[in-house]
């Protein structure tokens, strides 16, 4: 299957991202910008990712561009750095897919790109545009990105916030595993090392496996954890753990940050957990597509009416739309992350003099579960989705081992929410052969039990 371009960049399978695919795709970025003539370039830890970044840097040094290659490190941290030094961007990662896989992401100065950016891209990389400079742009190494995302953090919420915590760090092959353990020890907290890995592991936080569950919850046990941390593998959404192992879902995480750090509006996809719209600190909660670039219109859309608004996905990568004030005041930052939404839970359960369970027991009853079909045939999923969509009686066929339908939402896929309070969402991936699948009740055993009924179904559908 050809790279596909869409909502996370390009992406596609390694053997299929070839140097002149990469060249093209850099060039056609580069034509997009105005004004800026430095790109920072950043990359994960799969197998494949130095090589991609060091055409990227090549090509971009002999459009005249002046690069500034920052290696291995966190998505986040990697935006964090461009846009402060007003330059240009492009983070060499699959994400959360297997290591035969890999992507670009491309930030303009002022952050990620827009769907208007991603269409003018597609348009210059279909008409063959190229970048073309009078003389060779120069080359620098830093790693000076990695240590100011450390320092913002630290910074922002003081050297004792997590003092007497200790943290499992699941490393695996999250580029920011180092980072993580830096912020953390940085906070005070005991950081405990788990689970190194030098070869890529494919991390989904939406769709944590059993064994991996069960293995976070012994290592609770084992080491008298108060919770885990990691991140998926270019560390823009987060995975926590309270001390028992229990995973909490990146959209709870997204709650309990936005109210910790007081946000008057909140902006996040129909996927998200309903219990944002549930909680009465929040003036304004916003609906939109799924994908960080509508999370991010939207939040441009409600700076016209409240001053202070975040943005976050069901995955959990959080966006800061304002200077909140913590021990320091902490920036803006509208690009999908991590740490945020692992660290202002934890602190605020410290400052509650509480545990992360009881925090997120204090929350609406309202419950999620997520799973996904991976290796889809993309054709068969989209024709079976659209039947869904417009053939009614076929839906509620299909839906009527569920419940009675009360509404259905096309927002971004198919979300039918039954008369029961229970909700099944639908949607394939728009940059991946996978189909996702959500689902909502009022007790965590029902939506998983509810997920599952409907993983099955839609399998036996696009098998």
């Amino acid at each position: 299957m050809a790279p596909s371009f869409g909502t996370s960049g390009l992406r596609g399978l390694v053997t299929d991202l070839t140097a002149p695919l990469v060249a093209d795709y850099v060039h056609a970025f580069l034509t997009t910008l105005q004004g800026c003539d430095t790109l920072y370039v950043g990359r994960d830890l799969r197998p494949s990712s130095p090589a991609i970044a060091q055409i990227i840097c090549q090509e971009a040094q002999a459009a005249g561009m002046h690069v500034v290659a920052c290696g291995a490190l966190g998505t986040p941290a990697l935006a964090l750095a461009s846009m402060g030094a007003g330059a240009a961007a492009i983070m060499v990662t699959g994400s959360h897919i297997p290591a035969d896989r890999n992507g670009l992401k491309f930030y303009l100065p002022t952050g990620e790109i827009s769907k208007a950016d991603e269409a003018a891209i597609s348009a210059a990389y279909a008409a063959g545009l190229r970048q073309t400079g009078t003389q060779a742009g120069r080359y620098s190494k830093s790693t000076a990105a990695e240590t100011r995302y450390i320092s913002r953090y630290i910074g922002a919420f003081g050297s004792t916030a997590l003092n007497g915590l200790r943290i499992g760090v699941y490393r695996h092959s999250s580029v920011a595993r180092d980072t993580m353990e830096h912020i953390l020890d940085g906070l005070g907290a005991q950081v405990v090392p788990l689970a190194h890995s030098d070869v890529f592991i494919p991390v989904d936080t939406e769709a944590v496996d059993t064994d991996t569950k069960a293995m976070l919850a012994a290592w609770c046990r084992a080491h008298g954890l108060d919770a885990i941390a990691s991140t998926d593998g270019d560390a823009d959404r987060p995975m926590l753990t309270d001390a028992t192992g229990k995973m909490i879902a990146g959209d709870v995480l997204g709650v309990l940050s936005a109210r910790f750090l007081g946000a008057q509006a909140v902006v996040t996809p129909v996927s998200s957990n309903d219990m944002v719209r549930r909680m009465p600190e929040f003036d304004a909660v916003h609906l939109t597509r799924i994908g960080s670039p509508y999370v991010i219109a939207g939040m441009n859309d409600a700076r016209h009416t409240h001053a202070k608004v975040v943005g976050f996905e069901a995955n959990g990568g959080f966006l800061l739309g304002f200077e909140a004030s913590l021990d320091a005041p902490l920036a803006p930052l509208p690009t999908r992350d991590c740490m945020l939404p692992i660290l202002a839970p934890l602190v605020a359960a410290q400052q509650a003099g509480t545990s992360l369970a009881a925090l997120v027991a204090d929350l609406p009853a309202c419950f999620t579960a997520a799973d996904r079909l991976q290796e889809i045939d993309r054709a068969k999923a989209g024709a079976f989705l659209s039947t869904l969509i417009d053939d009614t009686t076929g839906r509620a066929a299909f839906f009527a081992p569920f419940g009675i339908i009360a509404t259905v939402d096309l927002t971004d896929g198919l979300r039918v929410d039954f008369d029961s309070g229970d909700m099944v969402h639908l949607r394939p991936s728009g940059n991946a052969p996978e189909f996702r699948i959500y689902a909502q009740s009022a007790s965590q055993t029902r939506a998983e039990d509810l997920m599952a009924r409907a993983k099955d179904a839609v399998a036996a559908q696009i098998a």
